[in-house]
């Protein structure tokens, strides 16, 4: 209604006797009045809406984030803070007060927000389409269908029994006795797009629990929302004429049919028109910005909700690269940061803890809130139990699926505002979100750490491999620029018929456009593409590297999407199921035209989660090399040069042991550098210097008649006599080795200084940073393994000791 704002009290009273006669609510609002002059011209700003506006993002965003930062050292999500931010700011708490109400969030006002709210959650309620793969329904295992199956329907049953009990020996107020199906229903559901949040907040979603959660959820949300069709459907055709039962089908499965057969061509024809790497045109960003407004519109014309409609609309759009990736790039930073704190903090804004007047009321919601919470525990937790999964892997899957979030707080608002739920079991409902989820954050961070899982039984090194025994290699890749000098140091390794290597190629992707992560086999198309994607052009290179060695090297090739934060789990847990002795990561700093190119932060924790979780040896290989790319990948080098130096300790013996496999290769010419010095040069026990010395006295008689292997002993006093060694090999050399960690000493102490990043050791550091432009020689920073149970000196003897876990 616009009309003028009551100033008096007596308009004040003509405006609720009016509102009394009307049967509904309404707030009267100034018309045009959007900026204010300000008050030197004697506007109230607060009475304009821009101003108000802004100043209840404020009040939110500061609130929110104060309270987010005192809980987040508790392992509380973003969710509890921003709820917590609302009921703060509602009438429970500052919100009680009559003045502040009537200023910061007036009737007025609220509108604008609520409005606001609304449309951020059908922008993220699009982006979960978007990023949702539906196929994953039909991919779901067993032990997945099993979970998604059990969780619901025995919560389900368990709670419907309770309430079903509960109405029959106690009298409860009609409105509580009405809503507890509802809250049944509510409390037995398991939502994909809460445990994909959650997950990606825990950090844990490309782990083994991760991946069985999100497939597990998305068998709860369908067994769900078949329900609640069937019921709405029924509800539909009781309460309404045919008429309108009819019309409201028909005009429901004609939207469905534009989106499905109208709308996801378009997008597949978007697709084949992206090259890939290229960034997808405006004009399609537009088209499908445009058709999420008008098929929202049309949801709302017809009764089937903005929010549904949107949500189709996204499930249709193929997920991740590149119209998938580009569309959540493009929106979800101004839906995740501005539009739903907006959300769910006008849902703490609509509650009232004061308007929980009976505990009677209060504690038979809980009730059954608790009893649909063990029997979730239990339905969950039976499958991966019967599975062998350990006890504390399944408690922590159960109480992830037993996570609450966005989807339970729009559908209780829902209810809210449809008069279908009061005010009293509105607040109940709320708290109890947040303490269920309040409560499982921190017990699943204390329960669930995936790189438990990484610890090998045994030794699995490249020193104790035994010769003519296959040697497994995980080769990480990130792009083609890394193919190139991965293939040559696997080249090098001297892989023959009678020792022979079992190569597991795996490409790193960043999760961009989905919910879901993914680390597959790689399956050829049966027939080539003529415009093939990265990653087949990756793999192509390995399959002609395995081609050309004829028998001695067979390549398995592996894709994982994951976020760039738990990369490392794809990496360690390919490493440990397929039992490699080392893993080969490329470095995060490379050279392109001699140019040093420094990349992000993320991959340098990558590589640094790598070195201490992996359950085999690493090496990380910097491509320092300027060579032409004109020289192909394939062709095999008439020599290749490498340089070996040895200090000490276990890493530099594991690097030995690989450069013993590299000095049987015909074209390889190797040369091995002792550094010694009249001080202690590297620190460390007797047994470890021995085996330094076991290590070398084995090398030298392996290669005693090998002319294309030379030793040499170099005696160091300080860095600079370290530097006149390794500088020139920058470019003689195509390769040089080295141990990443080495025992401390006042040398060791010296060459700190030169250390940026602490993944490469100290020697490697000074080795990268020292070489110029136009360098030759790659590094490879090699570090054995360091898990393993019973093991707690690398120096011990590889045999295992009694581990009690």
């Amino acid at each position: 209604m616009d009309t003028a704002l009551p100033q008096d009290p007596a308009q004040q009273k003509a405006g609720d006797d009016l509102q009394m006669a009307l049967g509904f609510p309404y707030a009267c609002h100034f018309v045009n009045h959007v900026n204010s002059r300000g008050i030197w011209f004697g506007d109230n700003p607060l009475l304009f809406s821009l101003p108000l506006l802004m100043m209840q993002l404020s009040f939110i965003t500061i609130i929110t984030r104060s309270i987010h930062l005192l809980l987040k050292p508790f392992g509380q999500p973003s969710i509890v803070s921003q709820i917590l931010g609302g009921v703060i700011l509602g009438p429970s708490i500052l919100g009680h007060n009559s003045v502040f109400a009537s200023k910061v969030f007036p009737t007025r006002g609220r509108t604008v927000l609520d409005t606001l709210s609304v449309f951020g959650f059908m922008l993220f309620i699009f982006l979960i389409g978007v990023k949702m793969d539906p196929t994953m329904v039909l991919k779901s295992g067993r032990k997945a269908l099993a979970i998604g199956v059990l969780g619901f329907f025995v919560p389900y049953a368990l709670a419907g029994v309770a309430a079903l009990i509960i109405n029959q020996c106690f009298s409860l107020d009609h409105d509580v006795t009405s809503i507890l199906p509802l809250i049944v229903a509510l409390q037995s559901m398991t939502s994909f797009p809460v445990i994909a949040c959650f997950l990606t907040e825990l950090k844990i979603l490309n782990s083994e629990i991760g991946r069985l959660a999100s497939s597990s959820s998305i068998i709860c949300d369908v067994l769900h929302w078949s329900i609640l069709s069937l019921r709405f459907v029924s509800k539909v055709a009781t309460e309404k004429s045919v008429t309108s039962s009819i019309g409201s089908f028909l005009s429901s499965a004609l939207l469905i049919t534009v989106i499905v057969f109208g709308i996801r061509p378009a997008a597949l024809w978007a697709i084949r028109h992206t090259p890939e790497g290229k960034p997808v045109k405006e004009i399609y960003i537009f088209f499908f910005l445009v058709a999420l407004m008008g098929c929202g519109l049309m949801g709302e014309v017809i009764g089937l909700s903005a929010l549904v409609a949107s949500f189709i609309l996204g499930l249709v759009i193929p997920d991740g690269p590149p119209l998938g990736a580009a569309l959540v790039e493009r929106l979800d930073c101004f839906v995740s940061v501005l539009l739903m704190p907006i959300f769910f903090t006008t849902c703490g804004l609509n509650t009232d803890v004061f308007a929980i007047q009976k505990l009677m009321n209060a504690g038979v919601i809980l009730l059954v809130v608790f009893v649909s919470f063990v029997g979730k525990i239990i339905g969950t937790i039976l499958p991966p139990l019967f599975c062998r999964m350990p006890f504390r892997d399944a408690l922590s899957l159960a109480l992830i699926m037993n996570s609450k979030g966005i989807l339970e707080l729009a559908m209780l608002s829902n209810w809210k505002k449809d008069k279908v739920m009061n005010e009293e079991c509105f607040a109940i409902m709320i708290i109890s979100v947040v303490v269920v989820t309040g409560v499982i954050s921190p017990l699943v961070k204390s329960l669930y750490d995936p790189s438990k899982r990484f610890i090998a039984y045994k030794r699995r090194t490249v020193q104790h491999s035994k010769r003519g025994e296959e040697l497994c290699i995980l080769a990480c890749i990130h792009s083609q620029d890394n193919v190139k000098t991965i293939i040559s140091l696997l080249n090098a390794t001297n892989p023959t018929t009678d020792s022979p290597m079992n190569l597991f190629v795996l490409h790193l992707v960043k999760l961009m456009g989905r919910s879901s992560s993914l680390l597959v086999a790689h399956r050829p198309r049966e027939k080539p593409s003529l415009y093939p994607t990265q990653s087949e052009q990756i793999f192509n290179s390995f399959r002609k590297f395995e081609e050309r060695s004829r028998g001695a090297v067979m390549v398995h090739c592996f894709k994982g999407v994951s976020p760039y934060a738990t990369m490392h789990n794809d990496v360690c847990s390919l490493a440990l199921e397929k039992r490699t002795c080392i893993v080969i990561i490329p470095f995060h700093r490379q050279r392109i035209n001699g140019e040093r190119i420094e990349a992000p932060y993320v991959f340098r924790n990558l590589n640094k989660n790598v070195l201490e979780k992996a359950p085999c040896s690493v090496a990380i290989l910097i491509d320092c090399g300027n060579r032409k790319k004109g020289s192909s990948a394939m062709a095999e080098p008439s020599s290749y040069q490498v340089a070996v130096l040895f200090f000490g300790g276990a890493d530099d013996r594991e690097a030995v042991a690989l450069a013993g496999r590299m000095s049987e290769h015909p074209n390889v010419n190797l040369t091995l550098i002792r550094f010694s010095s009249l001080n202690e040069i590297v620190g460390g026990t007797d047994r470890s210097k021995m085996l330094d010395a076991e290590t070398l006295g084995e090398f030298r008689l392996n290669t005693l008649h090998n002319e294309q292997v030379s030793y040499q002993e170099e005696a160091v006093t300080d860095i600079a006599s370290v530097l006149a060694v390794t500088r020139p090999m920058e470019n003689t050399c195509d390769l040089v080795m080295v141990g990443r960690s080495h025992g401390q000493s006042q040398f060791m102490s010296e060459l700190t200084k030169y250390s940026e990043h602490r993944e490469l050791g100290t020697v490697g550091e000074v080795l990268v940073t020292t070489y110029s432009k136009g360098s030759k020689a790659s590094v490879l920073v090699v570090q054995q393994q360091t898990r393993i149970w019973g093991l707690l000196d690398p120096e011990e003897s590889l045999h295992l000791r009694r581990v009690n876990l």
